[in-house]
């Protein structure tokens, strides 16, 4: 006995069956229904979960940029601090559900610095490296906090040294046993030496690299 043919129809080579879920969804098109079909919708929902996800490799010089929000922001911090699996799944899914929340103009923007952060040459990335093992010299070292101060004259001091304090009081609160918390002055420390080693160039920039390299190994 044969069986009988489903009801349906060729959408681009692809058969439709009368009553299935593309079924339905391509009639909303042909009313041209305005509410978004739940591919699409899932789609959308995937895509923004994926750039809250790149989110967390982005650099702190172009993060900082972004207007997401304390909320998001705090969440993305948290994530990089999970270390278990089930619990940075759930956190990601939070991540994506604040992404959704973000206007279109933020989100062109946080696609840009990620975009942004994959044209970066070479001799830029090394010089971003440069700028994180300072700032974490500066936190943790206050030799090294006197020392570049009496090297980066055009530096303000006294600012410095108030975030640098900031930023240890920040490390100190947060909970034990996990990474350290990165607040705002964590940032503005490494902004202000970002700035300070492109005013030095290229030539100086690796001066200090190799004495510090000489300073590692004595």
């Amino acid at each position: 006995m044969s069986r009988k043919p489903k009801k349906g129809y060729f959408v681009r080579g692809e058969f439709v069956a009368e009553g299935s879920e593309l079924d339905l969804e391509l009639k909303r098109e042909l009313k041209g229904t305005d509410a978004a079909s739940k591919t699409d919708l899932k789609r959308e929902s995937a895509e923004l979960q994926a750039l809250g996800e790149a989110l967390l490799g982005l650099r702190a010089g172009l993060f900082d940029t972004l207007d997401l929000g304390d909320k998001l922001k705090d969440a993305i911090a948290d994530a990089k601090r999970i270390t278990n699996f089930e619990g940075k799944r759930r956190q990601m899914q939070f991540i994506g559900k604040l992404m959704r929340g973000l206007d279109a103009e933020v989100l062109d923007a946080v696609r840009a610095a990620l975009a942004e952060q994959d044209r970066l040459p070479a001799e830029e990335t090394a010089a971003l490296h440069e700028a994180e093992r300072w700032r974490d010299r500066l936190i943790a070292d206050d030799d090294a906090l006197g020392g570049w101060i009496e090297t980066h004259p055009a530096t303000d001091a006294q600012q410095l040294r108030a975030l640098v304090r900031q930023a240890r009081k920040d490390i100190k609160a947060g909970p034990a046993g996990e990474a350290p918390r990165q607040g705002k002055a964590y940032r503005e420390v490494f902004q202000i030496v970002r700035a300070q080693l492109r005013v030095h160039g290229t030539a100086d920039l690796a001066d200090e690299a190799a004495e510090q390299a000489r300073e590692d190994d004595a």
